[in-house]
């Protein structure tokens, strides 16, 4: 069974940058849609990105021009390319396939405060 694994939390000020990283179990080019999904702090989960393999990506309105999804096939690697980050982006990151999601992993905590 598929299994993603994020991994490029941290902690950083307003306006700072992360960059997220998700590493699939198996084969990755074959994922016809990847997701980055956040659980804020009263663990609602909303999904903030996502790409097709045709090259399409959709953002929510909260991180529009803010954040970048990409993937690396040949390293099974789905990113997450933050900038600007405000303290409402706070939460736990993850990601899995838009369709037939596999379990959920473990996350990767981003935290925005001064």
């Amino acid at each position: 069974q598929e299994q993603f694994v994020e991994s490029g939390g941290g902690s950083v000020q307003p306006g700072g940058s992360l960059k997220l990283s998700c590493i699939a179990s198996r084969t990755f080019d074959s994922i016809f849609s990847m997701a980055w999904y956040r659980q804020g702090p009263h663990n609602q989960r909303e999904r903030v990105a996502s790409d097709h393999l045709s090259g399409v990506t959709h953002y929510a309105d909260s991180v529009k021009g803010r954040f970048t999804i990409s993937r690396d096939n040949a390293k099974r690697t789905a990113y997450l390319q933050m900038n600007n980050l405000k303290p409402e982006d706070t939460g736990i990151y993850y990601c899995n396939s838009l369709i037939n999601p596999a379990p959920w992993g473990q996350g990767t905590q981003v935290t925005v405060s001064s």
